[in-house]
């Protein structure tokens, strides 16, 4: 296989673009006319479907018709069923993405429809469109750009070809490769010899970059056939004596509760992925193609509309409407402000006697009825007369539509939520729905209660390798049936005792039965080795610019302090390297009097000087390590070294690291100018503003993806820490932690001097960084119930087979999401099941699995299916996927697709649930935030245009989206806007015995400020304080400590501590926000005359700006494009 096509297919070769974390495919998987996979395989919706005819240019499939190849059942060596010659210049595929199963699929061609131009600031007469929701472009309706979820993405970047496999066996399954003639090399037996449904991390099992593994499923007990009806008894009627046939519960439809969690989904239905049947096979429970959704078609430009004359000038009845009832929900504001605006609790639910426990899905859930009375999530809402629609405060995440017993044990929505919280019966309803199906994660998030079980025998189904759970069946004390392929099993004699009650015959109650989330201590045949031990790489920039910056003492005292609660015990070992124009190794062997430094000058071809002595025992090399801490700054304080050798320096870690695996910490001032992934500066800054498409977002060398997906392959991650006020080119530097699943740090304009809230923010993440828990040599898997699948990851990782995410470290502080879609029809399912299983190493040398399972409702009306929409888990999966268009496409396609995901949902709820057309713009509540949120995403950092946006801030804001977990992006996307100035004990909370009080959630919109009040604005990593001109004299001397508003320093970032009612309150407050994520956003304290007042005012999402439409402007967008 040649080295071109792997680089072309995962977005290296070329100045290709390429998806953060495993999806790197441009090539979008599309369901093929004619061809069905199993029995109701519908077309998928993908909101970056192309909907208007398009020109074929660089790197864009032509839009005529295209003859679909025929389905193939298993892979063949041999020409690929259909191949498409890709543009000069281009390499053709040959390869699927980073290690998956490729498959291959023609391109859809585009139709004719209008398009959207977001170039200009007015709403234009749609124009050709780029993307479309839409699954087949017969259907097509006059609308502008939109996207494609649920489904594997159609195709877009370079023309490759793809073609879409049937769900044969699943134990042969492999999708075949596109351009490829040779069969991938079966992956080694030892790779899947354990894990939590996954192979333990493993030199062994790594695939090498150009190699993709056939999944495989050693224990399937039943192969599926695409033609067989599905397993299970008769939908009614008592079950069979004996045992029991394996299938899915009798069908019993919950209903929607009558009041009920606003859920939004701002996002048109996912199409289908296709590939290995969901729920069976330790290798994948389900198929992932990694194609992302990436919208396809030619990029767009522009946001909607410039010229707004034709606009009212006076909104008719759209201020003069009442707020929202107030929610009384405890959850944080911080995290939550810009959520849902009413709560949803779940409907009581009677267990008839006799009825099934907590670990049983019963008939009994059929008894819940349709209310006759509108759910609060339906509640129809006017987005263009209701004004005030935040929450007064946060609100939780919607409660699933399940019976009382099983609600109370489903996985916590912080580490396990979906976007639709009941699960269209069939694809086609799903993309009549026009939303997306995915899932958000928080696998590793620190848990103040987290159930631990030690036993010699991990329950798991013998079929699909899940792990027994809340959701799974017992026939008998002796049986239980799997909740995701429906495999009967036996219990084991072990898990017979219960070790909490010290009873024995009950294993319904064992601990594994009665939590969602549990760990579990990993036997020995979890390990391919033994554990590693925790082992700590320093790499640091000590050129010139690095020591002007003053980031090494900050660095080498922190370290300092926090040396003796680094995670690990007393197998931790730690190393140092320090570059300039060479390479500095330190030898700390136990016995010498001072460290020692060994210089290599020798770039081109790096060595270890003594490998043996460069990553020492912390434990008994203490003191050497301390000693080099306190001289490193003053070594190189005269340099005059400006010049930066990194990728030689990666590489000289990279061998270091190699034979144990562990965390590489790199720090870096610069663009790195010498030497093997030397870079140049690709920024033009009089482009910053431009209403144009954004160039230079995708990697300019594939030098760092490479070595990040060797240091994958031998257990080391790389985290990132980019400290500079120039360009450094992220784009390109990020791949290093994205495919090694690390974390990236960004401290722009760090000096320590003139920045010092940014001296503040490095030393309160450092600390973070060094003592928080770590995983090491870790995989994941997610299952999901039999007729599911998963087609795109987003995230930092590599996936090493078909659903396998290599993390050489997890960190608590990471978030990941998938997209899904509907491969067989649901009809005999009650509700589904969604399992994730992260295997890891702990810092102690124990072998842990964190098993999560959630368990949602299946519906088969539109109205339910809206009535459980998450707005906030939409919001969330819509920003990964338009990070990944914009790099694969263009930014203005990635623009175009967010529009229409509004347009298209709004639009399916008029047509297909509301029953009396009313005129205006027609939400129903679970969805009112959704608009706004899509605005907020469009003046977002990452997706502006028209605003100067330097590139490394808007790449760095792309990483966030795709990497923080759900609960911090939010914030990032809609900050939450408190009036501080006039803050009382009234509603406050009492946290370990501090008074926390809870100001009201405030509109984004200057029209909310008033110069007589002080202002909070909370944006995620940054926090602001905007002191009005004429605030009370009260508020500046109690709160700042000055005596008037001309008094309020110019650079103030901390708030004095001070002996008043007022200042204690208001610490309290900013305390507690902080306290909410595991990084510390820096306090800005401005007022009119401040340099960072424009950054505080472009937040203010609802307001117009000169290429930008206000709220209301976007609302009426919204309704043109509708009504068509």
């Amino acid at each position: 296989m040649s080295t071109a096509g792997f680089n072309s297919q995962n977005g290296t070769g070329s100045g290709q673009a390429y998806a953060n974390g495993p999806s790197q495919n441009p090539v979008a998987l599309q369901q093929l006319p004619g061809v069905s996979y199993g029995m109701t395989h519908q077309p998928i919706y993908n909101p970056m479907q192309s909907k208007a005819p398009v020109h074929p240019g660089p790197g864009l499939y032509p839009s005529g018709a295209y003859q679909p190849a025929p389905p193939v059942s298993s892979y063949q060596p041999g020409p690929p069923p259909t191949s498409y010659q890709a543009p000069p210049g281009q390499p053709l595929l040959t390869r699927s993405p980073m290690g998956i199963p490729p498959s291959q699929t023609p391109p859809q061609s585009a139709s004719p429809g209008p398009r959207l131009s977001h170039a200009q600031a007015t709403p234009p007469p749609s124009a050709a469109s780029s993307s479309s929701y839409y699954p087949n472009p017969q259907q097509l309706q006059p609308m502008a750009p939109s996207w494609q979820y649920n489904t594997a993405p159609p195709p877009m970047g370079p023309p490759n070809s793809t073609s879409t496999p049937p769900r044969g066996p699943v134990a042969n399954h492999v999708n075949p490769t596109s351009s490829s003639t040779v069969p991938p090399p079966p992956l080694s037996s030892a790779a899947y010899s354990s894990g939590p449904g996954m192979p333990p991390t493993s030199l062994q099992g790594y695939n090498q970059p150009g190699m993709a593994s056939p999944p495989m499923n050693p224990m399937a007990s039943h192969t599926y056939h695409p033609s067989r009806p599905a397993y299970g008894p008769p939908t009614s009627g008592p079950p069979p004596s004996g045992p029991p046939p394996t299938g899915p519960p009798p069908s019993i439809r919950p209903t929607p509760l009558p009041t009920g969690p606003p859920v939004a989904n701002a996002t048109p239905p996912p199409p289908k992925a296709d590939g290995a049947m969901a729920g069976n096979g330790p290798q994948s429970s389900n198929s992932y193609n990694h194609a992302d959704n990436k919208m396809a078609g030619p990029p767009q430009h522009g946001p909607p509309g410039r010229h707004l004359g034709h606009y009212p000038s006076l909104p008719p009845g759209y201020q003069n409407t009442a707020a929202p009832h107030k929610s009384t929900s405890p959850m944080h504001p911080a995290m939550q402000s810009a959520t849902q605006p009413y709560t949803q609790t779940p409907q009581p639910y009677q267990q008839p006697p006799g009825g099934p426990g907590p670990a049983q899905l019963s008939p009994s859930l059929a008894a819940m009825s349709l209310q006759s009375s509108t759910p609060e999530a339906l509640r129809v809402v006017n987005l263009l007369q209701e004004r005030n629609l935040l929450p007064p405060s946060p609100t939780p995440a919607p409660t699933p539509c399940l019976p009382q017993d099983l609600q109370k044990i489903n996985c916590n929505p912080e580490v396990f939520r979906s976007t639709l919280t009941s699960i269209p019966q069939t694809q086609s309803l799903l993309n009549k729905a026009k939303m997306p199906l995915g899932l958000l994660l928080h696998p590793f998030k620190d848990l103040t209660q987290l159930p631990v079980v030690t036993s010699s025998t991990i329950v798991r189904c013998r079929s699909c390798r899940t792990y027994i759970n809340p959701f799974v069946s017992f026939l008998d004390q002796r049986r239980w049936k799997c909740n995701l392929c429906y495999r009967v099993n036996d219990v084991p004699e072990e898990f017979m005792y219960n070790p909490v009650s010290r009873s024995y015959g009950e294993p319904h109650k064992r601990p594994e039965v009665q939590n969602a989330t549990i760990e579990f201590i990993a036997p020995s045949e979890y390990m391919l080795r033994p554990p590693q031990p925790a082992v700590y790489l320093f790499v640091l920039d000590v050129s010139h610019n690095a020591v002007e910056t003053g980031y090494l003492n900050v660095f080498c005292q922190s370290l300092l302090d926090n040396i003796n609660t680094l995670p690990g015990d007393s197998r931790t070992k730690v190393g140092f390297i320090t570059f300039d124009s060479t390479i500095h190794f330190y030898n700390l062997q136990e016995g010498l009097s001072q460290p020692q430094m060994l210089i290599v000058s020798d770039i081109e071809d790096i060595f270890l000087p003594t490998p043996d002595s460069l990553l020492v025992n912390l434990n008994e090399c203490k003191e050497l390590v301390q000693d080099l801490l306190r001289s490193l700054p003053n070594l190189f304080q005269k340099t005059m070294e400006t010049q930066s050798a990194l990728g030689s320096a990666l590489q000289a870690a990279f061998k270091l690291l190699s034979p144990t695996g562990g965390r590489m910490s790199v720090f870096q001032t610069q663009l790195p100018n010498l030497g093997v992934g030397a870079l140049q500066s690709r920024e033009d800054p009089n482009q910053r503003a431009s209403a144009k498409d954004i160039q230079h977002l995708s990697p300019a060398t594939d030098f760092y993806k490479k070595l990040a997906l060797d240091c994958s392959g031998q257990q080391v991650a790389v985290d990132l820490f980019l400290l500079s006020a120039q360009y450094c080119d992220l784009a390109s530097l990020g791949c290093i932690s994205r495919y090694s699943s690390g974390s990236v740090y960004y401290y722009p304009s760090y000096h320590h001097q003139h920045n010092p809230a940014q001296v503040e923010c490095f030393q309160k993440d450092l600390k973070r960084y060094l003592t928080r828990k770590i995983g090491f040599e870790a995989v994941m898997r997610i299952r999901c119930t039999k007729g599911l699948s998963i087609h795109t990851f987003h995230g930092n990782f590599f996936v090493r087979s078909t659903d396998l995410l290599s993390l050489p470290n997890v960190n608590p502080d990471a978030g990941f999401a998938v997209q899904m879609s509907i491969e067989e029809n649901l009809d005999d399912m009650q509700a589904v099941s969604f399992q994730a299983a992260l295997l890891y190493t702990s810092s102690k040398g124990e072998r842990r699995i964190r098993v999560h399972t959630l368990c949602l409702p299946v519906v088969n009306s539109l109205s339910d299916i809206f009535s459980g929409a998450d707005v906030q888990a939409i919001t969330g999966l819509l920003a990964c996927m338009a990070v990944d268009r914009s790099v694969a496409a263009s930014l203005s396609d990635a623009r175009d697709a967010m529009t229409n995901a509004a347009i298209d949902s709004l639009s399916s709820y008029r047509q297909s649930v509301l029953t009396i057309q009313q005129p205006g713009l027609l939400a129903p509540a679970c969805l009112r935030l959704f608009p706004l949120f899509v605005l907020a995403l469009l003046k977002q950092k990452a997706f502006r245009t028209g605003t100067s946006t330097r590139l490394d801030d808007r790449v760095f804001a792309m990483c966030q989206l795709k990497y923080q977990p759900l609960v911090y992006t939010l914030l990032m996307i809609h900050p939450a806007l408190y009036r501080i100035d006039d803050l009382t004990d009234e509603g406050a909370l009492n946290i370990n015995e501090r008074t926390i009080p809870q100001p009201r959630v405030q509109q984004l919109s200057v029209e909310k400020l008033s110069r007589d009040g002080a202002f909070l604005m909370d944006a995620g990593l940054v926090i602001y304080l905007w002191i009005g001109r004429n605030c009370h004299p009260n508020f500046l001397s109690q709160v700042l400590g000055v005596p008037s508003y001309a008094a309020v320093p110019e650079n103030l970032y901390m708030l004095p501590e001070l002996d008043t009612a007022e200042s204690q309150r208001t610490r309290a407050f900013v305390g507690w926000l902080r306290d909410q994520r595991p990084f510390f956003p820096s306090l800005h304290v401005i007022r009119d005359e401040s340099q960072l007042k424009a950054s505080f005012m472009q937040n203010m999402i609802e307001d117009r700006t000169e290429s930008a439409l206000s709220y209301y402007e976007f609302l009426l967008h919204l309704q043109q494009q509708i009504s068509k």
